[in-house]
This record gives C-alpha cells, structure tokens and sequence, in this order.
C-alpha cells in the first residue's frame, strides 16, 4: 500500500470515562501518545477527528465531523471525506494497547478489493481498529441519512475482509470505556 492516512476518532461525549477519552492516561501518558507512538514506525500521516481544544497541544490537523452526532460512524464518514488517499486506516482514541506489529499486519494483509479490513477473532471482532476504502464514503453517508449508525451493520452491507487473530491478541485491541476497564488493564499487566 503505496500511501494511508491515518484518522484517529477522538470521539464526542464519553459518559462512561467522564472525561476525553483518547486523553485519560495510562502507563503515565495519554492514549492517544501510545496510539500515535505505535503509528509513527508506519506513518506520520495523522489526522484526529474531534473539535476539542484538548488535543491541541499535538501538532497534528484536526477535523471536525461533518454530521454531528452520529457516533464512530460520522468520524468514519468525516475521515473518507477528507482523505487524499482511496485506504485509511481508522482507529478509535481508546486502545492504548495498539501495537506496531499488529497494524502492520493489518496493512499488509488487506487487499484492495475490500472495502473495509479488520481485525476479528471468534469472539469479538474490532471494527474500529480498520483500513477504510475511500470509495464507501458514498454508502456510509446513505447509512448515516438513514440513522444506520452500527459499524457492524455497515460491515454487513459491505466487500469486507477479516483478519482472523487469536482469542488472546484481542487484549492488546481492547478498547478501554470506562474507569473500571482501565484498573482492571492496569491489574492484568502487572
């Protein structure tokens, strides 16, 4: 894949975390530093979708989404829309366990027939942790007019391509909602 941006969703309102959620710390840093530390070894085409004031203090441009309100779907939507390359890899401010590695398997085994790329294991699959085709913009926009907001029912409608990944990798893609996940992550790593 010759060029990727990478967008990574800051999201809106997190009731659960009460507070930014890419900003809550661990391990003494913020997660989004850990997510764009596991980035840079990649890429240094970032892009975080969010209008807070709080993200500031990185030097990388920030968008606001286009259709307010519509959750990880209108981040999504607002990424395609203002990506300059037809693959992006999307990613959600709340996995700080994200590692190189796993993103360059994820880059290296899509191909470019599907539209979306991501990580399942039998359990669980990870819809935002994924590579997005610039060319389901238009689908993803008809979702969103019709208040279809579920990730995993756009991957439904969608050439889709899973990665198959252990049951035990999928803590390092563990997205992190509230203060009792993230004691309960901090727990399971010491």
């Amino acid at each position: 894949m010759k060029t990727l941006t990478v967008f990574i969703l800051c999201g809106g309102k997190s009731s659960r975390m009460q507070s930014e959620k890419g900003l809550v710390l661990f391990q003494e840093k913020p997660f989004i530093e850990h997510i764009i530390q596991a980035i840079l070894p990649i890429t240094n085409h970032i892009k975080l979708i969010t209008t807070s004031k709080e993200y500031d203090y990185l030097n990388y441009e920030k968008i606001a989404d286009l259709v307010e309100d519509k959750g990880p779907l209108g981040g999504i939507y607002t990424a395609l829309s203002h990506s300059e390359t037809e693959f992006n890899l999307i990613l959600s401010c709340d996995i700080p366990l994200i590692s190189t590695e796993l993103l360059q398997e994820l880059i290296s085994k899509h191909t470019s027939e599907a539209g979306i790329t991501v990580f399942a294991s039998e359990s669980k699959t990870h819809p935002l942790i994924g590579i997005y085709s610039k060319n389901i913009a238009s689908v993803i926009k008809e979702a969103i007019d019709s208040d279809e907001l579920k990730v995993m029912d756009l991957l439904a409608k969608l050439p889709h391509q899973i990665i198959n990944i252990e049951e035990s990798e999928n803590f390092h893609l563990t997205n992190i909602n509230s203060a009792d996940e993230l004691n309960d992550l901090n727990i399971n790593l010491t």
